[in-house]
C-alpha cells in the first residue's frame, strides 16, 4: 500500500542538522553588566518621572496592549513561513481567548507563504508520482495541490483552535531560551505531550495527539484517493489506489506528530539563528 508523501520536505530535516550545528559552535554569550546600584532617593524620583499607564498593571489599556503584544507575532521561520504561534522570552504571557485562539490559526494558516509551500509540496508529490490515484498533468497536480492545502489548514486548525478552546489548553509553543543544547532539544521535542493550560499549568497535550488524530482520518477517508482498481499503462496487474486504510491512517498521524517535534524545535532555536544572522549583517 502506498503511503502519502510526507507534509515536510528534506530540506527542513537538513537545516534543523544544520542549525543544530551552528548553535553547537556558537559562543556562550557575554555576561550582561551588572546594573548599577541606587540610592532610595534616586529609586523615588525615577518612579515618580514613570508614566503610570506603563507601570500600573491594573490599567486595562495597558493590560490590552500587553497582551496584543504577547500573543500576536510577526515572525516567520527561516524569514519566509509563519511563526505567530510562538512566544518568545515570556514568563507572564495572558491566556487567549477562543475568538483568538482562531484569530492566530486563521491568520497563519491562510498566510501568503503557506499557498507558495503547498504548491511547493504538490510539486514534489506530483515529480515523485506518490498517492497515483491523482493522476498526472494539470488535473492531477491540482488535487494534489488541494489535498495538501486540506490537509495542512485542517490540522491547523483542530490542534491550534478547536481542540484547545474545548480544553482549555494554549497553542502556543513558549521559547524555553535557556539551558544546553540537548536540554532545550528535549524541552521542544516533549511540547507535543506537555502544553499550557489557560491558568498557565502544565497539562497533557491532548490537542496535539487528538487533533492530528482527527485531521488525519478526515483526510484520509474523504478526499484522498478512493478505493478500487485503476489500471496502470504497461502493466498486466492493476493497481490498487487505495489509502482508506487504519494502518494508513495511523500511519500519517505518527508522521504528523513526528512532524510537529521537529517543528517545535527548530521553533526552540531559530530566535537565537536569526539573531546570530542579524548580528553578522
Amino acid at each position: 500500500m502506498e503511503k502519502r508523501a510526507s507534509l515536510l520536505p528534506s530540506s527542513l530535516l537538513v537545516a534543523t542538522i544544520l542549525l543544530a550545528g551552528v548553535l553547537c559552535r556558537a559562543q556562550s554569550p557575554q555576561d550582561s553588566p551588572s546594573p548599577t546600584p541606587s540610592t532610595p532617593g534616586q529609586q523615588a524620583q525615577d518612579t515618580a518621572t514613570q508614566n503610570p499607564a506603563q507601570t500600573s498593571p491594573q490599567n486595562p489599556e495597558n493590560k490590552g496592549k500587553q497582551e496584543s503584544r504577547n500573543s500576536k507575532s510577526g515572525d516567520r521561520l527561516f524569514f519566509a513561513l509563519p511563526n505567530f504561534l510562538t512566544v518568545e522570552n515570556a514568563a507572564n504571557v495572558p491566556p487567549l481567548t477562543a475568538g483568538g485562539k482562531f484569530k492566530l490559526v486563521g491568520r497563519s494558516a491562510f498566510d501568503p507563504a503557506q499557498f507558495v509551500w503547498y504548491a511547493g509540496l504538490a510539486g514534489i508529490s506530483q515529480a515523485s508520482d506518490s498517492e497515483k490515484g491523482f493522476g498526472q498533468g494539470a488535473e492531477g497536480y491540482g488535487k494534489r495541490y488541494g489535498a495538501y492545502f486540506a490537509d495542512g489548514t485542517i490540522e491547523n486548525f483542530f490542534v491550534g483552535a478547536i481542540f484547545p478552546s474545548m480544553l482549555h489548553t494554549d497553542p502556543r509553543f513558549f521559547q524555553s531560551g535557556k539551558g544546553t543544547f540537548m536540554h532545550r532539544a528535549g524541552y521542544a521535542v516533549s511540547r507535543a505531550f506537555v502544553t499550557r493550560s489557560d491558568s498557565g499549568h502544565n497539562v497533557f497535550n491532548a490537542s496535539e495527539i487528538f487533533g492530528s488524530a482527527v485531521s488525519s482520518a478526515i483526510s484520509t477517508y474523504s478526499y484522498h484517493p478512493h478505493p478500487g482498481y485503476h489500471p496502470v499503462e504497461g502493466e498486466d496487474v492493476p493497481y490498487i489506489a487505495s489509502d482508506r486504510t487504519l494502518k494508513n491512517t495511523a500511519s500519517v498521524w505518527g508522521s504528523q506528530v513526528g512532524y510537529d517535534c521537529i517543528t517545535f524545535a527548530i521553533k526552540e532555536f531559530w530566535p537565537d539563528l536569526r539573531r546570530k544572522i542579524h548580528k553578522q549583517h
